[in-house]
This record gives C-alpha cells, sequence and structure tokens, in this order.
C-alpha cells in the first residue's frame, strides 16, 4: 500500500467478512479509509491466483460501466507479500438478503417484490456490456462456450475421485439423465457477453435504505460466454420455481417477491435475447450448481473442509437435480 500511495499508518480494525465458503475477505482502515482485502484460502489450489487475477481484472474492466460492483482499488500480482496474489476494493455498504432481512425489507412485501426485479436488472445490465469495448477480449472463449459446458463439468465431477471416501456421482440421484439430456438438446448461442457464472442471492448486496442492488459481488466464475446461464442460475435457485426446497440460499420472509416466471418476463422487457430454450439453461444450472457445491462435500468426506457444511451442500446437490429431472422430465413428456 505504501508503494501505491494508499494511506499510511498502520492497519486497523480488521475485521473478517462472510462471503462464501472458499476465498478470504477482511474489510481494514488505514488513514482514514476502509478497503477490503480478498485473497484465496489459506489452503490454496492449482487455480487460486489465477482466479484473483481474473477477478481484478473484471472488476477494472467494469468501472466505467452501470453495472454495480465493488471499486477495484488494486491488485498485488505477487505471492511473497501474503503468499497468494490478492487484491483491495472499496467497501460496499449494504447487506447480503440470505444473512438475514433488515427494516424496511422485513416490513413489507412491496419492497420485497422489488428486491426480486432488482435482482433482475442487475444481471442484465451486466449483459448489455460490451466486454470487447471494457478490454476483455480474452478473458474467456464465448466460441462453443455452451457445447463445452456439460464436459467441462462432468471433468469435475469426476476430479472429485482424488478425495478419499467421497461415494462418487453413483451418489447423486439423476446426474446422468440430466447430463445426457442436455447434450442432446444443445440450443444454438444467444450473443456472447460477459457470465457472472454464480448469479443468485448470495452474491449480490442490497442497500439498506431502498430494495435496489448496492452491488454484484464474487466475480470467481466470470467468463465470456452465453449470458442466458445468469438468468437459468436465477431460476434454478428460486424459492418456488419448482421441486424440492434448497437448504441453502434461503431468504425470509419470503411473501412478496416475485414468481420465477414474472422475474423471466422482467428480463424479457429489457433485453432482445431469444428466451425460448431458457428451460435448458434452468437445467443446466441445476447441473453447474449441483456439482460445484458436491465438491465441498467430497473435500469434507476427506477431512479437507467442515462435515457439517460438506453435508448441508450434499443434501443443496441432491435437490438442485431433483429439480432438473423435474424439468426434463416434464418436457419429455410433452
Amino acid at each position: 500500500m505504501d508503494a501505491r500511495g494508499l494511506g499510511s499508518g498502520a492497519i486497523e480494525h480488521v475485521t473478517p467478512l462472510s462471503g462464501g465458503t472458499q476465498n478470504v475477505l477482511l474489510r481494514f482502515s488505514r488513514g482514514g479509509l476502509s478497503y477490503v482485502l480478498r485473497r484465496p484460502p489459506i489452503a490454496l489450489r492449482p487455480n487460486s491466483n489465477e482466479t484473483m487475477r481474473r477477478e481484478a481484472r473484471l472488476l477494472g474492466a467494469l468501472a466505467s460501466s452501470p453495472v454495480l460492483h465493488p471499486r477495484l482499488v488494486a491488485m498485488c500480482d505477487e505471492t511473497d507479500v501474503l503468499g497468494a496474489t490478492f487484491y483491495l476494493m472499496e467497501p460496499v455498504e449494504g447487506f447480503n438478503a440470505v444473512t438475514g432481512l433488515p427494516s424496511p425489507h422485513r416490513d413489507s412485501a412491496a419492497a420485497r417484490r422489488r428486491m426480486g426485479f432488482a435482482l433482475v436488472e442487475g444481471i442484465e445490465a451486466l449483459h448489455r456490456v460490451d466486454y470487447r469495448a471494457v478490454g476483455l477480449e480474452g478473458f474467456g472463449n464465448p466460441d462453443g462456450y455452451l457445447a463445452r459446458q456439460v464436459g467441462r463439468w462432468n471433468a469435475q465431477l469426476e476430479g472429485y475421485k482424488q478425495y478419499e471416501s467421497w461415494p462418487g456421482r453413483i451418489g447423486i440421484s439423476g446426474i446422468d439423465e440430466v447430463s445426457d439430456w442436455l447434450s442432446a438438446h444443445l440450443p444454438s448461442a444467444s450473443t456472447p457477453g460477459i457470465v457472472h457464472g454464480d448469479y443468485q442471492f448470495a452474491n449480490v448486496m442490497y442497500r439498506r435504505d431502498k430494495p435496489e442492488l448496492a452491488a454484484i459481488v464474487d466475480w470467481e466464475l466470470a467468463s465470456i460466454g452465453d449470458p442466458l446461464v445468469d438468468l437459468g442460475w436465477i431460476v434454478a435457485t428460486w424459492r418456488d420455481s419448482g421441486g424440492p426446497e434448497l437448504p441453502v440460499l434461503r431468504v425470509d420472509p419470503w411473501d412478496g417477491f416475485p414468481r420465477a416466471e414474472e422475474l423471466v418476463e422482467h428480463y424479457a422487457r429489457f433485453s432482445t435475447r431469444d428466451l425460448r430454450n431458457l428451460e435448458w439453461y434452468v437445467v443446466l444450472a441445476c447441473f453447474r450448481l449441483g456439482i460445484l457445491l458436491e465438491g465441498t462435500y467430497a473435500r469434507a468426506c476427506a477431512g479437507e473442509a467442515p462435515a457439517e457444511t460438506g453435508h448441508l451442500l450434499h443434501q443443496t446437490t441432491l435437490a438442485l437435480f431433483e429439480r432438473a429431472l423435474l424439468r426434463v422430465r416434464k418436457r419429455r413428456a410433452h
């Protein structure tokens, strides 16, 4: 920070922030200003440092866009400072809905309805950004993006075999049926754009004074691809979108929030994208997120993650695949 001219004196008021189960977030003050540090987990993974570099590059690229995001302050590419790459960003003043709704959001069904529509508007604004114009050429390969998804995530699942005692894909009912259906019904991709990759309530912050977004956070899975993946992700994780309730990502009270169908209609008011194949994207979202969460369960089986967290996320994976199967079989019935 001295070398970058970022304040002077001691680092004070260090506070860990919750956010995800993987990376480290710390808020601190220096020279009268507040910062948030984001770094990989202490036990680094092979791609941990590159993930931080990508996140910082993306936040920097969004600086001049209308997308609500934490402003990047500085990136440290060297690993000899903290043992990993890391970056600093400005704090976001707001709250995460899955940790509880404060007043006035808790007290008003109308406010909660607006929260749902604000969630959709936030991601649609991202999808309108010209990734080339903001310097993100090469950030991801949009060619064949959808065609790569099933193979890429099946390979990730196979990689979990390295963890002792993980029961494997046999422990996830319907995974092969969902995988085969996705491969057989691949839609034509929509116009490429920036994809957040994990867009749902846990990865946005809301303003405290009104039911509007304060920022989109946790850009770890961001890439260049088909933005309808994000809309599918919202529907896949939405509380009343069909199938069993998810044990995580719960927001209470729920009354007032729009139905999943209303969210899709709201997105369509702003976007020119063809939503006729959205069901495929919803099933893909269940597939991707389920496999992603299963990774924590696999690590928990090997004693490398908390057992309670692993079990909770495994139950969420099972629920997501039940949701996917429900949609697949309903499509086949028609």
